[in-house]
């Protein structure tokens, strides 16, 4: 049950949150927060992180295609295993279906989170790196030391 809740409350406030900020803004429209620091500035990516692979949307689109499938097929095992390992991957894949959604809506991502001196990111990219490095602290060190007791 609480896997579901975090699916879906990712996948939900991420649509919301890109939902409100294209009705709200103009895309490369910034708004300060804490002016110089934080802006809430609308972009639409064409890549992934830090724009990388731009204009590869198919690419995206089939890889997470393969991850949702494969969380699908293993998802009775895997919520068998430790909380980081499960709920990590959890997040990923909702965060990898809340840009998803985007990819296959306009072929590109809404980006809108702004601290300046790091590339502007959105609320699903903020689940895949924290359910990766979930997952990271689980294979290196939960699961080892629930082989070793």
């Amino acid at each position: 049950m609480a896997a579901a809740f975090l699916f879906f409350g990712v996948l939900v406030l991420d649509q919301l949150v890109k939902g409100l900020i294209q009705v709200s803004c103009l895309p490369g429209e910034s708004i300060p927060v804490i002016k110089g620091i934080f802006h809430i500035t609308y972009v639409l990516n064409p890549g992934a992180a830090f724009g990388l692979l731009e204009n590869q949307t198919w690419f995206f689109i089939l890889a997470a295609a393969a991850i949702s499938l494969a969380f699908v097929w293993y998802y009775p095992r895997l919520r068998r295993e430790c909380g980081f390992l499960h709920y990590g991957c959890v997040a990923m894949v909702a965060g990898a279906i809340g840009n998803l959604i985007d990819r296959i809506k306009m072929g590109l991502v809404v980006d809108f989170l702004d601290f300046r001196i790091w590339p502007v990111f959105n609320l699903a990219d903020i689940a895949i790196v924290v359910g990766v490095i979930s997952m990271v602290y689980a294979i290196l060190f939960r699961l080892k030391e629930d082989e070793e007791s």
